[in-house]
């Protein structure tokens, strides 16, 4: 599984697997935090449809958080103020990273959560379909 897709599947999902994810290594591995969750602001690009260009749109506030487990260096920023979330995220990258072998059956877990996700998403898109005037039966 990929970064991206793995690590939007911890954001978005219950917060709680990132959690046992992060203990399980951190009971089994020397963990030494290189930067602390820290706030910062990082710019977001958009593309302009009409020329197919990129600007950027604004700022958003994210929190970010550095580990080192094995010599390798994992990373987690995530938006809002979420050191713990930060930090965790930091810690099960740099388990990827190390190729540590607890990250093996967490795949299974992240695919079951990603389907509990687009589950939620279907839930919440037919809510909002209900309540979707349709002008073209409206009589006038």
């Amino acid at each position: 599984m990929k970064r991206r897709r793995r690590t939007e599947i911890l954001i978005q999902g219950d917060c709680s697997l990132a959690r046992s994810f992060a203990k399980t290594i951190v009971d089994s591995y020397e963990c030494r935090e290189i930067v602390a969750p820290q706030y910062g602001l990082t710019m977001i690009k958009m593309r302009e449809s009409a020329k197919n260009s990129l600007f950027y749109i604004g700022e958003v506030l994210v929190t970010e958080a550095k580990v080192e487990i094995e010599k390798r260096i994992g990373i987690g920023i995530v938006v809002g103020m979420q050191d713990e979330l930060a930090k965790h995220l930091a810690i099960i990258d740099a388990a990827y990273k190390a190729n540590l072998p607890e990250t093996a059956g967490w795949k299974a877990e992240l695919i079951e959560e990603e389907h509990n996700i687009i589950k939620q998403r279907s839930k919440g898109q037919a809510e909002l379909f209900e309540t979707k005037v349709r002008f073209e039966t409206m009589e006038i």
